[in-house]
């Protein structure tokens, strides 16, 4: 029997992720890599019985998901990993678990491609567009500071747990995906896989349009007199306990 072992791909959207999971699945020899947590998103793409329950989701890992040598792979963005873990210890049920992180350096572009990808529900290269792209640069902004946000979300996780995954970027990808590919056959032992380039059929969605935007983006929003905001930072109970001792001390010396 052989022995099972696997990875988790944790990454945001736009990140280039599905055809990462395309160069990966075509091998036969490293899992199947897709957001197996994400019931409604597998029944939209060719598994309609596929199910909401996080146990079977995880039988469905160990099942679809693996491959021959006992290979396993899944994706998950920063929402489906909160979603799951509240559910169940899904780590727990995953043997010999590693950890794949893939991340864009050109951000913007990261977030055009998402606001594009939304306006006209075509997140693949292979869906057909619904409608046209228009420019909308508050969405733009929106899904900037999500793709920031779920960034600092996977790096608060990797600090506060002290896991290190194997680093990926896309753009260091499409400079070299068998050595990419290779990096992470080598996590699970794998030797020599080999990209099956006849089931490869995603392509770069990128174009004019996309560089277009990025211009008036930047002409409308790149004053570098500004610095953006996050979401808001409550105080801790004891620093708001602070403020109150320091405001007290203040009146009594007045006094």
């Amino acid at each position: 029997m052989v022995a099972r072992r696997g990875y988790a791909i944790l990454t945001q959207p736009r990140s280039g992720s599905n055809l990462l999971c395309q160069y990966l699945s075509s091998t036969d020899q490293l899992g199947y890599p897709l957001e197996y947590f994400n019931g409604p998103g597998r029944r939209a793409l060719g598994l309609p019985d596929f199910p909401d329950n996080p146990e079977l989701q995880i039988d469905a890992i160990l099942r679809i998901g693996t491959t021959l040598n006992g290979v396993y792979a899944v994706k998950l963005f920063a929402s489906q990993f909160a979603d799951v873990s509240r559910r169940i210890r899904w780590m727990d049920l995953l043997p010999a678990l590693h950890f794949v992180y893939l991340s864009r350096d050109d951000l913007l572009g990261q977030a055009i491609s998402w606001t594009r990808a939304l306006q006209i529900e075509q997140y693949r290269s292979t869906q057909r567009a619904t409608g046209d792209a228009i420019y909308d640069g508050d969405l733009i902004r929106s899904r900037l500071m999500a793709i920031v946000r779920e960034r600092s979300q996977w790096d608060a996780f990797f600090a506060r747990t002290g896991i290190q995954p194997l680093r990926i970027t896309y753009e260091r990808l499409l400079e070299d995906r068998s050595g990419h590919v290779g990096r992470i056959a080598d996590l699970v032992g794998v030797e020599n896989p080999v990209i099956d380039e006849r089931r490869i059929d995603l392509a770069m969605q990128r174009d004019a349009v996309t560089e277009e935007w990025r211009q008036r983006f930047r002409a409308e929003n790149g004053d570098p007199n500004v610095l953006d905001e996050l979401s808001p930072v409550w105080p801790t109970r004891l620093e708001k306990a602070g403020r109150v001792l320091r405001r007290v001390g203040l009146a009594k010396v007045k006094a």
